[in-house]
């Protein structure tokens, strides 16, 4: 396939599922290609250097909001992927199960597409295929474990730093190190953290977690949650 950009490659790629799917399957690889579209559009431009970035400025002054797309040669979609499954659809998309297992389904196929188009090579195809499968298993789990703490935290008992031996707010998500039934183990020697066993038999080491914590009455509690990336 002759070089082609990343928006006449995802059109390509859209028509070809039309064709094969039930309806309400391709409507989930739709939104899916859309919220990539807005990922890369929003977020590729700091890819850029030398002449694509002077070719997108361009654009974008002219007036094309979605010039990444527009612009710049498919390639770059592989380049993505990590930015759209690690951290837009969850941070940036208020998202059901369903589509953020699609998110990981939908850019399996995607990368196996443009492999096969001559769009990016067997390694990257590779990559980009093991990066997809892990999002599609791993994105729904990690919003249940963000559903299954944040009701954790409506028993916290200490809600201020006066009221604690020690508060933990950072700001940046804090890595789990080790899991046990009913208990999490954080970055810093920090735990163990009471939780749910659901909570723990969800949770990964090496995942990361927006928190607040609190040590008070010989214990840690959660204060506060926000993502779960894995």
């Amino acid at each position: 396939m002759a070089p082609i950009t990343i928006d006449e490659a995802l059109s390509r790629f859209l028509d070809e599922q039309r064709e094969r799917l039930a309806p309400r399957t391709f409507r989930n690889y739709d939104d899916v290609i859309g919220l990539l579209r807005d990922c890369m559009n929003g977020y590729g431009p700091n890819l850029l250097s030398g002449a694509d970035h002077d070719r997108w400025r361009r654009a974008y002054d002219d007036g094309d909001e979605d010039a990444f797309c527009t612009q710049m040669d498919a390639s770059y979609i592989d380049s993505m992927l990590d930015e759209f499954l690690g951290y837009f659809m969850i941070r940036k998309v208020m998202a059901g199960q369903e589509l953020l297992q699609a998110s990981g389904t939908v850019t399996k196929k995607l990368v196996g597409w443009l492999a096969e188009h001559g769009v990016i090579d067997q390694a990257a195809a590779a990559s980009g295929t093991e990066r997809a499968t892990e999002a599609a298993r791993d994105l729904p789990k990690a919003e249940r474990l963000a559903d299954a703490l944040y009701q954790l935290t409506l028993n916290c008992p200490v809600r201020s730093p006066e009221a604690a031996g020690r508060w933990i707010d950072d700001g940046i998500p804090m890595q789990i190190t080790k899991v046990e039934p009913g208990k999490l183990w954080f970055q810093g020697d920090i735990g163990p953290l009471p939780v749910p066993r659901k909570a723990s038999e969800l949770a990964q080491p090496g995942w990361r977690v927006t928190v607040v914590l609190a040590f008070a009455q010989n214990r840690w509690w959660l204060v506060e949650v926000g993502n779960v990336y894995p």
